[in-house]
């Protein structure tokens, strides 16, 4: 991403949404140097890590592996928890065997 005549880092990373002590995080793409739930340059996923209600407990993790795919392409680096929630939807695997391709 070119602002101006430099270059801007962009950061896979979570913004946090949802009510007090039942969290939900959005998964981002955004400039590096923005606010933690600052603006953002799209939206690739959710997750919930308390699941939808009290009966379900598990994590609830929806990514769109191509837009994750399109921006760690484009040399956005996923933060260290977003590289795990990738690594379970398996776009982080896609992503390492689409650089082994080329």
């Amino acid at each position: 991403m070119f602002e101006g005549n430099y270059v801007v880092a962009v950061k896979l990373r979570l913004v946090r949404m949802g009510k007090k002590k039942q969290p939900t995080y959005r998964v981002v793409a955004a400039e590096s140097r923005r606010a933690r739930s600052g603006a953002f340059l799209e939206i690739v996923g959710t997750y919930q890590p308390r699941g939808i209600s009290t009966a379900e407990p598990e994590m609830v993790l929806k990514i769109d592996n191509d837009k994750v795919l399109h921006w760690l392409r484009e040399g956005a680096q996923p933060t260290e928890r977003v590289a795990k929630l990738l690594k379970v939807s398996g776009a982080l695997e896609a992503f390492e065997a689409s650089k082994v391709a080329r």
